[in-house]
């Protein structure tokens, strides 16, 4: 089943598709499993008809996209002889006549189906077409973060509660920290993202506790990010492609921290961040 948490990427996409394409309703879900998806997140619709509906993999406009893994259309839905009909009585009930469904495909698994649709029977044309492709890939790709959130944090966990002190397993440690890190910006649910930084800062303090400084040392979060790219070696470049940032943020950031942590050079500032708690 997918988490209530997924829903939060599902509604921002429909927002943001209603808005782009002048699509008068949208709506979608994701799949319980590998052939079925739940209409759960609606947008523009004036009757509940299609809400908690059940779609199956070559069932309707949307079960043909997800059992092609393809966008699929129609221009008059009750008419048309390239579907199956089991959904009729819903898609009647709230006025839909031209329909397009688009699947949500991440690593090559559909998860889900985004629908748009108009209550006049019109070809649909490019526009709209590029507008839904382009909801679900945002849908995509924030899936595709979460999935790796959630490996990365189960890495980061069995890390944290059976840390090892050989310098193989404390790179590992580094790296998944680095790794978490760089996703949080990208993670749209506060509960999740919640959850990385606090994995992230038991990450940060496995190796034992802070060394006793004279003052307390905070660092923006960016600042961190940076100082953990640099502690892999990451040139300022390197750093801004990983994060997203451009180069003249980075060096920004980077001597910002290097200030803050009273280092002078990049080895410095690594070692006064982890000295501090900030780095494991």
């Amino acid at each position: 089943m997918p988490e209530p948490v997924d829903a939060v990427e599902m509604q921002a996409a429909l927002l943001r598709l209603r808005r782009t394409s002048g699509l008068p309703v949208v709506f979608g879900g994701l799949l319980s499993d590998a052939r079925h998806a739940r209409i759960a997140e609606l947008n523009g619709a004036q009757t509940s008809a299609l809400r908690g509906l059940v779609i199956s993999a070559g069932s309707g406009l949307g079960g043909k996209a997800i059992a092609l893994s393809r966008p699929c259309a129609v221009t008059d839905y009750a008419s048309s002889r390239h579907i199956s009909h089991e959904y009729d009585a819903a898609v009647a009930a709230e006025g839909l006549r031209s329909v397009v469904a688009v699947p949500v495909v991440v690593r090559r698994a559909v998860r889900g189906v985004l629908y748009g649709a108009l209550r006049t029977p019109v070809t649909l044309g490019d526009r709209t077409f590029d507008a839904m492709v382009a909801a679900a890939r945002d849908v995509e790709q924030s899936l595709a973060v979460r999935d790796e959130v959630r490996q990365l944090l189960a890495a980061g966990r069995a890390q944290v509660t059976d840390p090892d002190a050989t310098p193989g397993v404390w790179e590992d440690v580094r790296e998944a920290h680095r790794e978490l890190r760089s996703l949080v910006p990208r993670v749209v649910d506060p509960a999740l993202r919640d959850e990385l930084l606090e994995v992230c800062g038991r990450l940060a303090s496995a190796a034992g506790p802070k060394v006793p400084a004279a003052r307390e040392v905070r660092l923006a979060p960016r600042e961190v990010d940076v100082v953990a790219c640099v502690a892999a070696g990451a040139t300022n470049a390197a750093a801004a492609q990983r994060l997203g940032l451009r180069p003249e943020t980075v060096k920004g950031y980077l001597r910002s921290a290097m200030r803050k942590l009273g280092a002078h050079t990049r080895l410095e500032a690594v070692v006064a961040a982890r000295r501090a708690g900030l780095l494991p």
